[in-house]
């Protein structure tokens, strides 16, 4: 499970606190190998609190791999991310649910849920009101005659910037 903030050793660098969470599941892991796996290789020295935002999300999600589960459970994992951070993320989770690890997200960017998820669960007051795939919840609500009020572009704001800054990895991110 990776939460949407963790409680790390702030003073641990990267690689001991993937030591200490492989001696938590009894587990030999390449450190560096886990952080390269989440694009954190170059980090491996550093703290915890040096980590940028999207770079504390990415180790967060490392350290919930260790111990190869069939499943994870993410909260929130892009709040407060800029897009690039989001969107390297989003590939990250496309890449760990392609090895067959099943994934959980709870998020309110519909967006988000509408590109990584095979099934959707919409929560209103506690209570599921409509679960299905996304494309089955939007042909239903076209079907039943809604229509946007403002015609849909092949591309967004986000795409803009994504196309003019680039969506790689960064130590900023």
């Amino acid at each position: 499970m990776q939460l949407q903030a963790a409680g790390y050793y702030p003073s641990l660098t990267l690689t001991e606190l993937i030591d200490l969470f492989a001696g938590l599941y009894n587990k030999e892991v390449n450190p560096l190998e886990v952080l390269k796996s989440v694009g954190l290789a170059d980090k491996a020295k550093a703290k915890f609190k040096e980590l940028s935002g999207g770079q504390k999300q990415r180790f967060s999600i490392a350290t919930t791999l260790i111990n190869d589960p069939k499943i994870i459970f993410l909260d929130e994992p892009t709040t407060g991310l800029d897009p690039q951070a989001r969107r390297n993320l989003w590939e990250l989770i496309k890449e760990i649910r392609s090895k067959g690890t099943t994934v959980v997200i709870t998020t309110h960017y519909m967006d988000e849920a509408e590109q990584l998820c095979d099934r959707v669960a919409i929560i209103e007051s506690g209570k599921i009101v409509a679960i299905d795939t996304p494309d089955s919840l939007i042909d239903k609500l076209v079907a039943s005659g809604f229509e946007r009020k403002k015609e849909v572009k092949k591309a967004n704001l986000e795409d803009v910037f994504l196309n003019l800054t680039g969506i790689e990895w960064r130590d900023n991110n």
